[in-house]
Formats: structure tokens, C-alpha cells, sequence
């Protein structure tokens, strides 16, 4: 009777430490995750601004400035995932450690954000060639080409800017970014007004000023983001045992082997729905505003598995460089678990409350129903989306970048497209027919990553990644 009550007590006790350890670890990917969230909605805020406040300026304007934003989205994106790999390099230092190590990973982020500045500074300033063959107006054609040179001056704060946010995430010092990216929504709308309307001495430049615009407040984000690293204690060790030294070519080359797949998988999946408008551009003006109004709306409640993943890259990349085998196991675990908890809030938001969302959009009959239509798709393919976003941010926590670019690549492009297009066209499914093709690439991609990820962290020799001898988890 004594034995069985103290296996009774065994199992309540071993149940409660469980249930704490997870409470624990979730504390702890959510401190990090939340920040990263406010700053990703904020960039996207600042987006909104650039768009509401264009459009009050008139319809060529507001034109200019969504052509050129699709032209340096896809750049910036390619660029800044290269830059991300500095997170993972500087989280398995820090786990190890060995926070004094880290400057060679800033270092060699600096380095590359150079040439990265004047590739994007030299493509931004020359592109008339390439706009002509649009074929657009040419007062539409100059003002696009404006507007991008515009922000190329922004770029080269916007790559330094992200080597420096890549290194103080890495260090799991999340807040101070956070700050400065809502400082830099606040400041973008007195300069947008100054700029785009003109006034105190500047000449109304319309798009082209929202374009110088958000260049001042790229530099200003640097500027804040390098009084931090200069000032805070977090980073004390570094400031105090780092000298500058130019990187070896073989450290360049292996952070971009980490970091180049990063920016080409994010290139791919932006590219994805970039294509999609263009087959649908021929389907009428209520189509296009449907998918516009979905892309939209699932791209702002994306925000939350994306912080996630990148919270989780910051908490793996910690775990693993201590040499802590279980740890990283277990938050991966618990990651999959927010994963799930997440993508079911998301699918019931658009469910529940889609229509009601659609309409603030739109009251045509044509467009909402069809937008509902899209936003129901949406809900099926929120696990899926999660569960590949959150695997790929683990799996850069690991420093296992390549798979995921090829697993994303063959999910978007050789299944996701190809299926849609077979629906929409085969099947007259429209534009539904290509965001069930989205659903199956999206499954299959998660799929491939959560076997990948399964694979990487149950590996005898899962932290052979990381040269930097065991040693506490360091955490903000």
C-alpha cells in the first residue's frame, strides 16, 4: 500500500517538476520573443505610414513608391538574411561563455554589411534601364527611379543597422532594438510630412521625399543602435577586449555559407507572392484586391510565428554553444508547442473574425466574398506556415542554414507554384486555386523541416557546431 501511495506521489512530483521546467523555458523564449514582435510590427507600421501618407500626395505618387518597394524588398530581404547568420555565430558564444569572442562575428557582419551598403547603393541609383522595360509612363518611370535612389542612401544604415540588431539579439538583448524601431515610426511621420508635402524651406517632393524620408530614419535607428552597443553594460566585455582586425577570408566565407542560404530563402518565399500577383494581374481589379487584402492581413499576424522563430534562434544558438544537449532538446520541444499554440490562435482569428477584418478593407460585394474565401484558405495553412518558419529559426539556432533554403525552394517552387497554378488555371479555381497551392507547399515544407529538425536535435553529436567549450547559459 506504501509502495504504490509513494509511486502515486513519484509520478504527481515528477509531473509538477515537468510542468515547471516548461513554465520556465517558456518565460524564457516569450522574454525574447515579445520585443522582436513589437519591432516587427513597427517595421511594418512604418510601411503603412509610407503608404497612407503617399497616397494623400496623389495617385502617381503613391504608384511610385509601391513599384519601387517591390523592387528593393526583395534586395533588402536577400541582404539582411545574409546579415542574420551574425545571431547564431554570436548566440553560441555567448552560451559558451565566451562573450569577449563575439566582436569577430560583429566584425566580420560589419565587413560584409560594407560591400552589401554599395552593392545596393550602385543597383538603386541605375535603375531606369530596367524600369523601362515595364514600359511605364515616363513621369511614372522618373518618379519610381527617384524614390529608389532616395532610400539607396538608407541602405548602407540599413545593413550596418542590422549587423549591430543580428549581434544584440544574439546576446539575447532584445528591448533596446525594440525601442528604437518604435522611435523610428514616431519620427517617420513629421519627416514623411516635411518631405512629402514640403515645407520649412524643403520643396514638396512627394514619393521621392518619402524615400529620403525613411533614409533619415534609417541613419538615425544606426546612430541609437551604436549608442547602445557603446554605452550598455551588457556588452562591456566586448567593448573592452575586442580590437579591430580585418576578418580572414576564411571566416568570410563561413559566415556566408551560414548566412547567404538565410537571405535567399527569404528572397524565395517574398518572391512567391510577388509572382502569384502577376499571373492573377489579368483577372480584374476585384481579384487582385482580394489577394492584395489576404497577403495583407495574414502578412501582419505572420509577425507572431516569425518572432518567434527568431526568439528561438537567439535561445538554441545559447544552448547549444554551452554544450547543453538536453536543454536544446527540450526547447525545441517547448518552440513546437508555442508553434502549435500560436498557429491555432491565428486560424481561429481569421476564422472567427476575418469578414469583419475584410471589411475594413473593402465593402464590394465581389471582393469580400472573395476575400473571405481566401482568408478561410488562410486559416487551414496557419500550422504549417508556423511550424516551417519556427523549425527554419531552430534549425539557424543549430547553424543548419542549407537544407532549409533547398526544402524551401522546392516547397514554393516546384510543389506550391506549379500546384496552384494547375488549380487556378486547370481547375478555374482563380486565384483560390493558388493559395491551395500555397497550403500544399507550405505542408510539405513543414514537413521536410520538422524531420530535419527532429534529425539535427537528436544527433549524438548536436553541438559538434559549436567550437566554443561548454559553459552557463547567459541570458538578459
Amino acid at each position: 500500500m506504501h509502495k504504490a501511495t509513494d509511486e502515486v506521489a513519484f509520478q504527481a512530483n515528477s509531473l509538477l517538476k515537468a510542468r515547471r521546467s516548461v513554465l520556465r523555458e517558456t518565460g524564457i523564449i516569450l522574454t525574447l520573443a515579445w520585443p522582436i514582435m513589437i519591432t516587427q510590427l513597427a517595421q511594418e507600421a512604418m510601411g503603412f505610414v509610407d503608404t497612407l501618407m503617399t497616397a494623400q500626395a496623389g495617385t502617381d505618387e503613391l504608384a511610385a513608391i509601391a513599384l519601387g518597394t517591390s523592387l528593393w524588398l526583395p534586395l533588402m530581404l536577400t541582404m539582411i538574411g545574409t546579415l542574420m547568420a551574425t545571431t547564431p555565430l554570436v548566440a553560441q558564444q555567448v552560451g559558451a561563455d565566451r562573450e569577449a569572442a563575439a566582436g569577430q562575428h560583429l566584425a566580420q557582419a560589419l565587413c560584409i554589411a560594407a560591400v552589401l551598403a554599395l552593392i545596393a547603393v550602385f543597383l538603386l541609383n541605375n535603375t531606369t534601364p530596367l524600369l523601362q522595360l515595364f514600359n511605364l509612363p515616363e513621369h511614372l518611370a522618373q518618379k519610381t527611379a527617384g524614390y529608389l535612389e532616395a532610400i539607396s542612401w538608407g541602405f548602407p544604415a540599413l545593413m550596418f543597422f542590422q549587423a549591430l540588431r543580428s549581434f544584440m539579439e544574439g546576446f539575447g538583448s532584445t528591448r533596446p532594438i525594440m525601442l528604437i524601431a518604435c522611435a523610428g515610426v514616431v519620427l517617420n511621420i513629421p519627416l514623411n510630412y516635411l518631405f512629402i508635402f514640403g515645407g520649412f524651406g524643403v520643396p514638396a517632393l512627394g514619393g521621392i521625399g518619402c524615400g529620403y524620408a525613411t533614409a533619415i530614419v534609417l541613419w538615425s535607428s544606426l546612430i541609437l543602435a551604436s549608442i547602445q552597443l557603446l554605452r550598455s553594460p551588457r556588452f562591456h566585455l566586448v567593448r573592452h577586449s575586442w580590437r579591430w582586425s580585418f576578418p580572414a577570408a576564411g571566416a568570410l566565407i563561413h559566415f556566408l555559407r551560414l548566412g547567404v542560404p538565410i537571405g535567399f530563402a527569404l528572397l524565395i518565399e517574398a518572391s512567391m507572392f510577388s509572382v502569384i500577383a502577376l499571373l492573377i494581374a489579368n483577372d480584374g481589379a476585384e481579384v487582385i484586391g482580394a489577394h492584395q487584402i489576404t497577403f495583407s492581413l495574414t502578412g501582419v499576424i505572420f509577425m507572431i510565428p516569425l518572432s518567434l522563430a527568431l526568439a528561438l534562434t537567439i535561445r538554441l544558438g545559447q544552448l547549444v554553444g554551452a554544450g547543453n544537449h538536453s536543454g536544446a532538446r527540450f526547447a525545441t520541444r517547448v518552440g513546437l508547442l508555442l508553434t502549435l499554440l500560436i498557429a491555432i490562435a491565428n486560424s481561429a482569428l481569421l476564422v472567427l473574425a476575418g469578414p469583419r477584418l475584410a471589411r475594413i478593407y473593402t465593402e464590394s460585394g465581389v471582393m469580400l466574398e472573395l476575400t473571405v474565401t481566401l482568408l478561410g484558405i488562410a486559416a487551414l495553412f496557419q500550422l504549417a506556415d508556423a511550424i516551417q518558419v519556427c523549425a527554419g529559426g531552430m534549425l539557424r539556432g543549430f547553424k543548419d542554414t542549407a537544407v532549409t533554403l533547398a526544402v524551401v525552394f522546392i516547397a514554393y517552387w516546384i510543389i506550391g507554384l506549379p500546384t496552384g497554378h494547375f488549380l487556378a488555371r486547370s481547375w478555374d479555381l482563380g486565384v483560390a486555386g493558388y493559395w491551395w497551392g500555397l497550403l500544399t507547399g507550405l505542408t510539405c515544407g513543414a514537413v521536410l523541416l520538422a524531420s530535419r529538425l527532429y534529425r539535427i536535435s537528436h544527433a549524438p553529436n548536436l553541438c559538434h557546431t559549436s567550437a566554443a567549450r561548454p559553459g552557463p547559459q547567459r541570458m538578459q
